[in-house]
Order: C-alpha cells, then sequence, then structure tokens
C-alpha cells in the first residue's frame, strides 16, 4: 500500500480504459507508478460474480428488486446496465449523485477497471476525415495532430489488445491490425450483397471490428472469445480487452505499479515556483482519511467528467478556475453520439437456417455522408454508420409471459423469424455551452463538489437523425425486406456512454485546454488521454482513440522525464 506523501515517478488516476494503458507504458518504460483508483479492488476472474450463472440462477429472472431499482434510477437510464447480471458494476445514484438542467445520463462504474469490464468493445481509428473537419468547416478548433501521427499507436494498441475485424481499404475507416472477423450470418451476407450491387456512394456492410480475441497468436493470461455473450458480466475467460485482465497485469509484471483502490483524487496540486504539479490530494473513500501523494508526472485518465471536475477543483493563485483553464474551456464542449435512429424489418427466404453460439459483435456499415471535404447533404454536417445485425426471435418475442410448461418447451425449438436492425450512430458537433460545472451548495458524502450538466441535442444532430432513419429504411426496402418499421428513440446526451470533450487539446491555449501531446499547456508534466482530449467526436466508438493517445501521450512523458534527468 502507498504511503501519505511517498515520492513516485508518476500518478495514474483512473484504471480503467485510459489508466490501464498509462500504467502499462509508463511501467514498463520504468517509472514507479501509482495507480489511484476511486472505487473498490476488482480482480480478473474471481470478481466476476455473475460470470457463469444461467438464467435459472436468478432468484428474479435477472430483475433487480423496487429497492434496489431506486437507487440506480439514472445508471438505468439505459435499461440493460442495471439488470440483476450487472448492476454491481454501476453506481449507486444516491451515494454519487449528480445535477441536471437539462437531462444528462453519466452512466459510471466506480471499481478497478472501470467501464473497461463493460464496454460494448466496438474499436474503430479515426481518420484524417475527422481529424481535419473543423478546421474544413470553421467549427470549434483545429485538431492539433493528424492520422499519421496516430497511426503508430494504433497500430500498436491492436496488436496488444486484439482486434477482430475485416480490412476494407476505406479513407474514411482506415484499416488496422486485425485478427480474423466474426461470421456474418445468412441475412446479414445477403443485405451486404445487396448494398453492394445497389449503391455507388462507397457503402459497404463489413462485420464490427471488435476487441475479442480470435486466430491463433498468443495473448498472456488471454484465451480466445467462446461466443457466450455474457460479456457485461466480466469474461473470465479474458476474450475480450479489458484493464483488469491485460493492461494492469503487465504493468504489474514489472514491479513497478502500485495499485491503490478507494482512493478519492480531487485535486492537482500546483507549485508556482516550477509551474508543474507536485502531486494530487486523495480521499480515501472508505475511512475519510485526506491523504497527499507526490509524483514527477500526473496521468488523468478518471473520464471525461471527472478529469474536468479534478481540474476545476484545482484551483491557485495562477489558476483561479481550474487548472489549466486559461481558455475558459474546461468543462465546456461535452460531446456524445447520438443513436437509436434507423429502422427494422423482418427477412424471409432463410427458415432453413440458423447460427451456432453467440456472437457478442454486430454488423458496421462506415460513414458514407459528406465524406471527403464534399458536403452531399445540405441539412447536416459530418455524419453516421450503422451497427445493428440479424438474429431470429426467441420465445420471448411471441409470448412476453410465457414461465414454464409444454407450451414453452415446444415454441423454444422452432427460431422465430429472422429480423433486421439498422441502428444510427451519429457525430455530435463541439458546442462551447455544452457544458457540465461545479455546485458546491450540493455535495457528496465526502464533502465534495456535485457536477451540473448543461448539455442537449442541437438542430445538426436532430437534422441528421432523419436521415438515418430514412436511408435505413431505404436500405432494407431496396433489399425486399418486409414489415419495415423506422426507430428514432433520442434519448438525452451521455446514453451513448461516450462523453469526451472537456478539456480539449488544441494548437492555443487561449482556445484549448491541452496540446498535441495531451499535455495542459501550461502545465506540462499533467496530462489528460481519457475522453476529455477530444477535439471532436467523429461518429465511430472512440475507446481505441483513447488507447492510441493515451500510449503516445506515455511514451512522451517518458522521454521528457529522461531528458530532464
Amino acid at each position: 500500500m502507498a504511503k501519505p506523501n511517498e515520492q513516485f515517478d508518476a500518478i495514474v488516476v483512473g484504471s480503467g480504459i485510459s489508466g490501464g494503458w498509462a500504467a502499462k507504458e509508463l511501467c514498463e518504460n520504468g517509472l514507479k507508478t501509482l495507480v489511484l483508483e476511486r472505487g473498490r479492488m476488482v480482480k480478473h476472474i474471481e470478481d466476476y460474480p455473475t460470470a457463469n450463472k444461467d438464467p435459472w440462477d436468478f432468484e428474479f429472472k435477472n430483475r433487480r428488486t423496487v429497492a434496489q431499482q431506486e437507487r440506480q434510477v439514472k445508471q438505468n437510464r439505459t435499461g440493460y446496465t442495471t439488470r440483476d447480471e450487472s448492476a454491481h458494476w454501476f453506481v449507486d445514484d444516491v451515494i454519487h449523485p449528480y445535477n441536471e438542467v437539462k437531462r444528462f445520463d453519466w452512466i459510471r462504474g466506480y471499481h478497478v477497471g472501470g467501464r473497461s469490464i463493460m464496454w460494448g468493445r466496438q474499436s474503430y481509428r479515426l481518420s484524417d476525415i475527422d481529424f481535419e473537419a473543423n478546421k474544413r468547416e470553421g467549427i470549434a478548433v483545429d485538431w492539433p495532430v493528424r492520422y499519421a501521427d496516430i497511426a503508430p499507436w494504433y497500430d500498436k494498441v491492436e496488436e496488444f489488445i486484439g482486434v477482430s475485424g475485416e480490412a476494407l481499404g476505406k479513407e474514411v475507416l482506415p484499416d488496422g491490425v486485425f485478427s480474423p472477423p466474426m461470421e456474418l450470418n445468412c441475412a446479414e451476407r445477403d443485405l451486404r450483397e445487396k448494398i453492394a450491387n445497389s449503391y455507388d456512394d462507397g457503402r459497404v456492410l463489413t462485420i464490427g471490428r471488435t476487441a475479442h480475441l480470435t486466430g491463433d497468436k498468443a495473448h498472456d493470461g488471454r484465451s480466445n472469445c467462446v461466443y457466450r455473450n455474457r460479456c457485461i458480466r466480466g469474461c473470465p475467460f479474458g476474450g475480450y480487452f479489458s484493464s483488469v485482465s491485460s493492461t494492469l497485469p503487465a504493468a504489474e509484471r514489472t514491479g513497478n505499479m502500485t495499485l491503490r483502490p478507494n482512493s478519492i483524487v480531487h485535486e492537482v496540486i500546483y507549485d508556482p515556483q516550477t509551474q508543474r504539479a507536485t502531486g494530487v490530494k486523495v480521499i480515501d473513500a472508505e475511512t475519510g482519511e485526506n491523504l497527499v501523494f507526490n509524483a514527477k508526472v500526473i496521468f488523468l485518465c478518471a473520464s471525461a467528467i471527472a478529469t474536468a471536475g479534478i481540474l476545476l477543483q484545482s484551483k491557485s493563485e495562477r489558476f483561479p478556475n481550474g487548472m489549466g483553464n486559461d481558455s475558459g474551456e474546461l468543462g465546456r464542449n461535452i460531446m456524445d453520439h447520438h443513436f437509436k435512429a434507423g429502422a427494422f424489418a423482418e427477412v424471409d427466404g432463410f427458415e432453413d437456417q440458423y447460427f451456432k453460439g453467440r456472437r457478442p459483435n454486430g454488423i458496421y456499415i462506415p460513414r458514407f455522408r459528406n465524406i471527403g471535404g464534399v458536403t452531399d447533404q445540405p441539412n447536416f454536417l459530418r455524419g453516421y454508420g450503422y451497427q445493428g445485425g440479424a438474429s431470429r426471435g426467441t420465445y420471448g418475442d411471441q409470448i412476453a409471459e410465457i414461465g414454464y410448461g409444454a407450451e414453452l418447451k415446444d415454441l423454444v425449438s422452432h427460431p422465430g423469424k429472422w429480423s433486421m436492425t439498422l441502428m444510427g450512430f451519429g457525430e455530435c458537433l463541439p458546442y462551447h455551452d455544452n457544458k457540465m460545472e461545479l455546485d458546491y451548495d450540493k455535495r457528496d458524502k465526502w464533502g465534495l463538489p456535485t457536477y451540473t450538466f448543461d448539455v442537449e441535442w442541437k438542430e445538426n444532430e436532430w437534422e441528421m437523425r432523419k436521415d438515418m432513419v430514412q436511408q435505413a429504411m431505404e436500405m432494407l426496402e431496396m433489399a425486399g425486406y418486409k414489415n419495415i418499421r423506422p426507430w428514432d428513440d433520442p434519448g438525452a446526451p451521455g446514453l451513448g456512454i461516450h462523453e469526451m470533450g472537456t478539456a480539449r487539446m488544441g494548437r492555443d491555449p487561449k482556445t484549448s485546454v491541452l496540446n498535441e501531446n495531451n499535455q495542459i499547456h501550461n502545465v506540462p508534466n499533467v496530462y489528460c488521454t481519457d475522453g476529455s482530449f477530444m477535439t471532436s467526436a467523429s461518429c465511430v466508438n472512440p475507446s481505441l482513440t483513447y488507447m492510441a493517445f493515451t500510449a503516445r501521450a506515455a511514451n512522451h512523458a517518458v522521454n521528457q522525464l529522461k531528458k530532464e534527468s
């Protein structure tokens, strides 16, 4: 256990997707690194309590009691996070409150491994179409990097975590280091062929690129995905990437990592003489004790919201509005992906075919709108991709209240109809007035200010959603499918669980918080590498990008320390 005021080479705040990568890279480069996690300890395999439970092992058919539901009202806005199989991974809203000027769905997991245990695992690269969009359109600020700067780090991350997928040769979705792709089923192959034969605007249907192990390559302590599709419970096989099965063990093997759970970081300490950070202030979540830990370099990987919250609380004479907040952009430009817009259909003609296993992956149709500097849609900027897939219905689709008996036994032996779902996943623009703020009048149980959100979708997102629905319906109609139904359930920002942009990168400290290396402009030994650094959102899942930027920033920090020694 780390001792108060103990000196480390590096401190990493957070142990999820970004924190795990920071720990791995810093430790493997010889830095004595303290990893601080605000939540409880989780050990790979032994701390996945529901991983091997079957449906009949849950007392209330995977449902929570009314009393339990009342403690996770906001966490349950997704509709799937707080089932009995997974509710233990998500926070208690009573203990961890937040405030909303406009609805914001802040979905969190406070434990070692963070949301890397429960993430959706879709892993896509940003392209120069994404990195250049702000500059090309005169929106927000320009990214201070381009794809060529990040490509080698995407390679490194994909090689280590294992990403299965298919190379497409498309500029809008750069190819990567892939293990063998998962298979499309017969209905998905049918739609893929019909799209290829009917469109000349670059549309293609492929299997999702996902961080699940396939193929023959060995990964320390992990084995290939076995298609159980119980991923949200924690995978005892290590079939998908998480920090507790992969990066944290790699850091631990070096002997350089000290991991301290139940450690709530709330302030980065600034030294005006050196103009650098010297450490962090911590509250022990169990005892309430106030602690200080010191280090030469600090990585904030606590999530876009928590990292911004820590910096906003890190006030000093030099930074009266929060560390690094010379621009006034800290806590602003909150983005997420808007989704749940598309269409459903029934697929005839494959009644004699089924599939084996529970593939934890779906299809992907990459962005085909407004590509390469050409604006083909006058009503909105940027674009969207589609996720989804085809399956055959189960007994629950036919008889919702059935529980047991001869009818059930007969019905489950007959697969339902094939159905196809296309769900758009769209980019949100960075808006200065989409923000979070500290509320010192409403404090949590540790006496820290709570966060207030004022975030909304705007006209560009609403116009994009219309096209998401229309194009999904047109593709299903083109394919000859039946009973086509539109789908538009916008929810609120945060529901995509891809919150980002609160401490954006940029070229100028007057308009951004971080530089091209993820350093705070005027506090160069503090790096932010979770979703906070994102200057724009793209329309693809962002976690792979967080990991690539984290690995790059960690190696930059190591080289800087070497120069200074």
